[in-house]
């Protein structure tokens, strides 16, 4: 029977008017234990089951997912049982995802998150706390404000250094690049002001054909004209070449142009490659340029003593990207920025608006990062921010530096092996030739003569397309030195070399 109440036109009023525990707890238990239980029939029923849902192309997982009109039916007028929506998940979304958890999904940077993570993703989420205005959440403010020492300190970075929390690279190397703008190049230009419009013609900025195209797309939302950003060769194990900067720079130079920043690459995308950031460092150095170090991916090494030496000069940057969503297993979503100098933060994003002042605090400026109470909306571009802290807080506690690095050394020995396994096959090449990290590009040599380069291109293309459909495994594919190449990115802590073997094997009954 549905109590009268404000609510009562819902089947389910006691789901959201909560305040009564005596009629809405019980109900908000059987919530939690339903939604928990479909959360575990989709790992243990899909997501170990296939690699990836079915089906695996567009058209028709279009028309199994909208049904015959192919595209989104209106917004539903009315109430539908939580129960109800729950199995319309299980039934209807569930089969058709692409499954980090899978042992053989090897695709892009996507590991399953530690259950920690997915709990503090929760508890976050109830809580609502809006880590912009401290008083918007101030707890979730020290949480975050601790989470980003630990990452300070994970770089090496020493005291005054700071940053924050974003959603991932793209938005972290945005931000870097504002601070080189805002910072370097108005410095190097003499400028009483920010730099903006005519004073950004003729700068420049470096990096590689392997960098994350963010870089690109960064400037040109900042404003630069796109010859801005140089594009330097990478060597031949796919790492910006120092002495084709250094080059590149002294003609920019020569030429009248202003360079203020480079971004080095410690674990590029495509094949993990890490850039010589000490000697990169020492030409930035030498030339007043901002060094800006994308990690996102490779930074998460140094959660390990034994790999820590793989990701140097990290400390010699001005600014480090870090993702936590990718190789410190979080759940999405949670990038970060980390600056030497924190000042520069405020420096660069601060603002405050009227509507902004905190309860008997008015009168006192509290974004500082070293205040006691820190609005982290003057740091960066946002403004209402996530918790996203809280998250890697409780996971990063619940295993302990050494134990994040032990997940990450053992993908590492699983890449490894995975290299190994190829270099020891005749019908198997990778490239490069010794992998730095936890990815391997290589590509399956069809028996007889060896194929011409787009028919060889057409053979990865269509095994990736053939090992998609079986579901007994997942890897993209990626463009290197203008051929088609498989890649592996080993992310998941389950992933065993029986795994390899067996994704190796297939790929041959496949080809």
């Amino acid at each position: 029977m549905t109590r009268p109440g404000p609510f009562s036109w819902h089947p389910e009023p006691e789901l959201i008017d909560v305040r009564d525990p005596a009629v809405s707890r019980v109900a908000l238990e059987r919530l939690g234990h339903d939604a928990w239980g479909v959360a575990l029939d989709y790992l243990y029923d899909e997501a170990f089951r296939r690699a990836m849902g079915e089906p695996t192309t567009a058209v028709p997982l279009r028309v199994r997912f909208f049904g015959e009109r192919g595209g989104p039916e209106p917004a539903p007028a009315d109430p539908t049982a939580s129960a109800v929506l729950l199995a319309e998940f299980r039934d209807r979304v569930a089969p058709h995802q692409l499954n980090a958890w899978h042992p053989r999904t090897l695709s892009y940077f996507t590991p399953p998150p530690l259950l920690l993570s997915i709990v503090g993703e929760l508890l976050a989420q109830f809580t609502q706390q809006g880590v912009d205005v401290w008083h918007a959440g101030p707890s979730a403010a020290f949480v975050e404000e601790e989470v980003v020492r630990w990452l300070c300190d994970l770089i090496g970075y020493g005291e005054g250094s700071f940053g924050l929390l974003a959603s991932g690279g793209v938005m972290a190397n945005f931000m870097a690049l504002a601070l080189a703008r805002d910072v370097q190049l108005r410095r190097l230009r003499g400028l009483d002001r920010p730099p903006r419009g005519a004073a950004l013609e003729d700068a420049r900025v470096y990096v590689s054909d392997q960098g994350h195209f963010s870089v690109a797309r960064a400037l040109d939302e900042l404003g630069f004209p796109p010859q801005t950003l140089v594009t330097v060769p990478s060597d031949d194990g796919f790492r910006l070449g120092v002495a084709a900067l250094a080059d590149a720079v002294a003609a920019d130079l020569a030429a009248g142009m202003t360079p203020f920043a480079v971004v080095a690459v410690s674990g590029t995308t495509n094949t993990g490659s890490i850039d010589d950031v000490p000697a990169i460092g020492a030409v930035a150095a030498r030339q007043g340029l901002w060094l800006h170090v994308d990690a996102a991916y490779g930074g998460a090494a140094r959660l390990s003593d034994d790999l820590a030496a793989l990701v140097p000069g990290l400390e010699l940057a001005d600014s480090v990207t870090v993702d936590p969503h990718k190789w410190f297993f979080q759940a999405y979503d949670i990038g970060g920025l980390m600056v030497r100098d924190g000042r520069l933060l405020e420096q660069t994003f601060s603002r405050r608006p009227e509507y902004y002042r905190g309860g008997g605090d008015t009168a006192r400026e509290h974004d500082a990062h070293d205040s006691d109470s820190l609005d982290f909306y003057r740091l960066g571009f946002e403004g209402t921010r996530r918790w996203r802290a809280l998250k890697l807080w409780m996971s990063w506690k619940h295993l302990g530096t050494r134990g994040l690095g032990r997940l990450v050394e053992a993908n590492v020995a699983i890449a490894r092996y995975l290299s190994e396994r190829i270099t020891a096959s005749a019908d198997f090449e990778q490239l490069p030739a010794n992998p730095e990290l936890s990815v391997v590009c290589f590509r399956h040599l069809p028996a007889g003569p060896r194929p011409e380069p787009d028919a060889l291109d057409a053979h990865q293309d269509a095994l990736q397309a053939a090992l998609e459909a079986s579901g007994d495994g997942w890897l993209s594919t990626t463009r290197l030195r203008g051929s088609t190449w498989l890649r592996a990115g080993v992310m998941n802590p389950m992933t065993t070399e029986a795994d390899i073997d067996r994704l190796l094997g297939l790929l041959r009954e496949l080809s």
